[in-house]
C-alpha cells in the first residue's frame, strides 16, 4: 500500500461522490421523509462500490470492453462531472422526485452512482486494488459522519461555503480527470 496513491483514490472519490455538495439535495429528502437512515444508506453504498471493483471488470468484458477503454470513457465523464461542479450547471440530470427512503436515492445513485462506479473502474487500471478499497472505506465513513450530521454542516458551512467546497473540489477532480485520460492516450 503506497501512501500517496490512498491519498489520490480517497480525493478522487470524495470530489466525485461530493457528499458536501449534495448536502441541499439530502436536507430536501430528509424534510420529505423525515428521517435519513445513515448506516444504511452508507453500507448499501459500500457494498455497490466494492462489488463493482470486484465484479465490474468482469462485466465489462463480457461485453467486449477493455478496462483502458472505460477508464478512458470515465476519465471523460469525470471531466463533465467537474465541469458541472465548477460551472454549477447540470448536465446529468437525476431522478428528485423518488421519496422512497434512504437507499434510492441516497445510496443510489446520489453516493454509489454512475460517476462514483465509473471513477472506481478508472482507478482501477491505474492503482492497487488494496488502495483502492481504503480509498472507499475512507470516503464511506466520511459519508456516515456527514449523513449523520447534515444539519449541523449545513449551518455551520452556509449556502455560499457548500458552494466553494463544491468548486473547489471540482477543479481537482478536473485535474484528475485530465491526468486519467494523459495516462490513457498518447499526444
Amino acid at each position: 500500500m503506497n501512501f500517496s496513491d490512498i491519498l489520490t483514490v480517497t480525493l478522487t472519490l470524495f470530489a466525485v461522490i461530493d457528499i458536501l455538495g449534495s448536502i441541499p439535495i439530502i436536507v430536501g429528502l430528509k424534510a420529505k421523509m423525515g428521517h435519513i437512515q445513515s448506516g444504511k444508506a452508507t453500507l448499501v453504498a459500500g457494498v455497490i462500490m466494492i462489488l463493482f471493483l470486484f465484479v465490474g471488470e468482469r462485466i465489462l468484458n463480457l461485453i467486449g470492453i477493455d478496462v483502458a477503454s472505460f477508464a478512458l470513457a470515465g476519465a471523460f465523464v469525470i471531466f463533465l462531472l467537474a465541469l458541472e461542479m465548477i460551472l454549477n450547471i447540470e448536465l446529468f440530470k437525476s431522478d428528485d422526485d423518488d421519496t422512497s427512503g434512504s437507499i434510492v436515492p441516497i445510496a443510489f445513485p446520489l453516493i454509489a452512482g454512475s460517476g462514483t462506479l465509473t471513477t472506481i473502474i478508472s482507478l482501477r487500471s491505474t492503482y492497487s486494488i488494496n488502495d483502492i478499497v481504503v480509498g472507499i472505506a475512507v470516503n464511506l465513513l466520511f459519508v456516515y459522519i456527514v449523513l449523520k450530521s447534515t444539519g449541523k454542516i449545513e449551518r455551520l458551512l452556509g449556502k455560499g461555503g457548500i458552494n466553494v467546497l463544491r468548486r473547489v473540489f471540482g477543479i481537482i477532480l478536473l485535474a484528475i480527470a485530465i491526468k486519467l485520460i494523459k495516462l490513457h492516450i498518447s499526444f
